[in-house]
């Protein structure tokens, strides 16, 4: 996949709201805020007009009209152009079809998880199913409110794939207690001797402390 003119995942949302009519920068602002987007990309005022100057740099959009509002500051409405469908259908269609790699801090952790005494991950996992539960809770709870408005399920389709990632993790969660505390078969025991053997061998390479003061 060749890389985008404009990679910030906001360009991306900028163009796909560009698709439906032209717009300046703080409407544009005000629809990510009315729709929530901020659940799924990271954005702020100085990013936004950020990201618009780009996609102009770019070719992507183009200035079509200026407005005024009283006292307020001139406002310059964006376009999509040609370039710019072209490159919003095909950004979208590499993030549908490509699965891409990422690096989420949890699997990053878990890379790392052996450092820690067994106990204590188990203590932490299960504090993270609750945490986890809360999250789904309320991710219901807004699906539920949003439908009873009015909305489409189509345009909560994002929640049901937070919904669906949150009960994996919960069941890898939940699997991953079983196997360290298994009464049979489980990991605590010889991964805390692991531990253990680790601190002695430390304890043993550590250089020797004299108490001699130093020489004249």
């Amino acid at each position: 996949m060749a890389a985008r003119k404009v990679s910030n995942l906001l360009g991306l949302a900028v163009l796909s709201y560009l698709v439906q009519k032209p717009q300046h920068p703080y409407e544009l602002g005000r629809t990510l805020k009315h729709n929530d987007d901020g659940r799924s990309i990271k954005y702020n005022h100085g990013s936004l007009y950020m990201v618009f100057e780009q996609l102009h740099r770019a070719g992507f959009i183009e200035e079509v009209e200026s407005q005024r509002e009283g006292n307020r500051p001139e406002r310059t409405v964006y376009a999509l152009t040609g370039a710019g469908r072209v490159e919003q259908r095909e950004w979208m269609r590499d993030l549908v079809e490509e699965p891409q790699h990422e690096h989420p801090r949890f699997v990053a952790a878990l890379s790392l998880i052996a450092a820690l005494h067994p106990d204590d991950v188990v203590e932490l996992l299960t504090k993270r199913l609750t945490r986890l539960d809360e999250r789904r809770t309320k991710i219901h709870h807004l699906i539920d409110d949003t439908i009873a408005k009015g909305s489409a399920p189509l345009f909560l389709i994002e929640e049901e794939y937070r919904l669906a990632l949150l009960d994996a993790e919960r069941s890898f969660v939940e699997g991953f207690i079983a196997r360290i505390t298994d009464p049979v078969d489980g990991w605590r025991d010889s991964w805390a001797a692991a531990l253990e053997q680790f601190s002695r061998d430390q304890q043993t390479d550590r250089p020797h402390q004299t108490t001699e003061g130093p020489k004249t």
